[in-house]
């Protein structure tokens, strides 16, 4: 995988230093713009066959999986002892990384739409919580690094959503600013009140759920990306043509 512009230590920008910069949108990635539910539940299937653990064992990894949220360390360690496997935590979570990617899409549709809106003049960039391999072995497989201008991924950029942090530094890489940018993720507490902590507008995808009255309310709420996308096109003007 060549260098991505998400591990550049200065923003692309275009010019020479315009007074305005770009406008800004800032993209979850697992369960936004791919389906890691999907994803991860192919793979355990994958993985449940070629061991012989039997369909039972791929509904208990999804669950003990956690939405991601578990350690890779803590999960393999769970699967290990579960299944009584032989191989080490490192041999299992190294395994993981080369196939689990190959398993995640970014429908085509979606693609084109973030094209769209680059050529309308918008910097579009991915805030990920996660690790550097795995999670830019998504960007790579799905095609999504061919239609960012940037992104950071929590543990090369050494803060993690919702710190504001890792927002601002997305959006330098993106060659923009946070001002009158936009979010759009799942995470109520990561993607949209980390993103209202940095000053950015937000779009939730709520995949069914409901928002919690105790918490500040995003800007939109959508039910899909594709929707979160079409509503992104006529808000604001673009400053900066590409």
């Amino acid at each position: 995988m060549h260098a991505p512009r998400g591990l550049t230590d200065s923003p692309q920008t275009a010019g020479t230093g315009p007074k305005h910069k770009p406008p800004l949108v800032l993209f979850d990635l697992d369960n936004t713009l791919v389906d890691r539910a999907e994803g991860l539940r192919q793979w355990a299937e994958e993985f449940t066959r070629d061991r012989g653990l039997g369909t039972a064992a791929v509904e208990w990894i999804v669950e003990a999986d956690d939405n991601g949220l578990k350690s890779r360390d803590r999960f393999f360690a769970e699967v290990r002892d579960r299944f009584a496997i032989g191989d080490s935590i490192e041999a299992l979570h190294h395994a993981y990384q080369q196939r689990y990617p190959l398993f995640l899409r970014c429908p085509q549709h979606v693609l084109d739409q973030i094209a769209q809106l680059r050529e309308s003049g918008w910097r579009v960039g991915v805030v990920t919580n996660g690790l550097t391999l795995t999670q830019g072995a998504v960007l790579e497989h799905t095609g999504l690094v061919r239609h960012l201008d940037g992104w950071c991924i929590s543990e090369e950029a050494g803060v993690r959503k919702p710190d504001p942090e890792i927002f601002t530094l997305a959006a330098e890489r993106c060659g923009s600013d946070l001002t009158d940018g936009w979010m759009c993720g799942d995470s109520p507490e990561a993607d949209v009140i980390g993103a209202q902590l940095a000053g950015l507008h937000t779009i939730w995808i709520r995949h069914g759920r409901s928002w919690s009255d105790s918490l500040p309310a995003p800007d939109r709420t959508v039910d899909s990306i594709a929707e979160a996308l079409q509503a992104l096109r006529p808000i604001g003007s673009p400053v900066i043509p590409r």
